[in-house]
């Protein structure tokens, strides 16, 4: 059995005649083996969109010279990295703490594969969860007269920690348009309700005056519209007509934890492409 590192390629072009040909023909030439592939393409943008997980003896850089040769023709946007190197993940939390617990539990015992080195919050109710499992914690209150200046020490948190994504586990403020703009396909929110119903807040009470019998929660990566951006992954809950608010908010619970859980383990994979309003996922 071979012990050579694996590696993970996305890609993403215009579609057209000769893409997977030419890159797994660039992966043979370096002695690659493909484990493991995925493509699609949107009819409606045009977008072909390839994951690839590959091993080869070459070293990274032999191995990207020889990819990015093979996909110039195609103008694509790639991405290449061993499999090994975990994607960064800043998390942020208000007061909640459901989400941020279970992702620390997953990440723990190996079901995430993704290293969190802070945590920030605009509340200090959180602080002794990051103490607990050694992780450094930053208060950043916010108000209307700071919300930029906290917004620039957000910045330069995730230039220090070289974060790949950051992660909204029920943190309850409304990032800038500018900041959307800046992390843009980088940030991934867990909104409690089954978008695009019950945008904003208290959407459990929405729910509940509503008389609905499914509940839900959407993970979706953020943009400057509230609660419209691309969804990654969603899940629902039957409910009856004795749930009470309170009753939707403990079941609703749950089905947050699982799938801001399933979301960022899929970004943590390289497995969510975008494609204009919505993504592409190769479970």
């Amino acid at each position: 059995m071979s012990t050579i590192a694996p590696y993970i390629l996305t890609l993403r072009c215009a579609d057209g005649p000769g893409i997977v040909h030419a890159i797994t023909g660039s992966l043979l030439g370096i002695g690659g083996n493909i484990l493991e592939q995925a493509q699609f393409t949107d009819e409606d943008s045009g977008i072909f969109s390839l994951r690839t997980k590959f091993e080869s003896p070459q070293s990274i850089e032999v191995v990207r010279a020889a990819v990015e040769a093979a996909a110039a023709p195609f103008n694509a946007e790639m991405s290449l990295r061993h499999e090994s190197d975990r994607r960064r993940a800043l998390i942020m939390v208000s007061k909640f703490d459901h989400c941020l617990v279970d992702l620390l539990y997953r990440q723990e015992i190996g079901e995430l594969p993704i290293e969190i080195p802070v945590i920030v919050s605009n509340h200090m109710d959180c602080e002794h969860i990051a103490k607990r499992h050694g992780i450094e914690f930053v208060y950043l209150p916010v108000t209307p007269e700071n919300k930029s200046e906290q917004e620039n020490a957000l910045l330069k948190l995730t230039a220090e920690h070289n974060v790949d994504v950051v992660i909204l586990a029920r943190y309850m403020q409304v990032l800038s348009d500018a900041l959307c703009s800046q992390l843009s396909g980088r940030i991934i929110n867990i909104h409690h309700s089954f978008l695009p119903g019950f945008k904003g807040a208290r959407p459990y009470h929405q729910a509940h005056e509503r008389g609905v019998k499914l509940i839900g929660a959407t993970a979706h990566f953020v943009t400057a519209q509230l609660d419209e951006g691309p969804i990654i992954e969603q899940e629902v809950e039957r409910v009856t007509h004795a749930h009470t608010a309170n009753d939707l908010a403990e079941i609703g619970r749950d089905v947050e934890r699982l799938v801001l859980a399933r979301a960022v383990r899929l970004f943590a994979e390289d497995r969510i492409m975008l494609t204009g309003k919505r993504t592409v996922v190769f479970q």
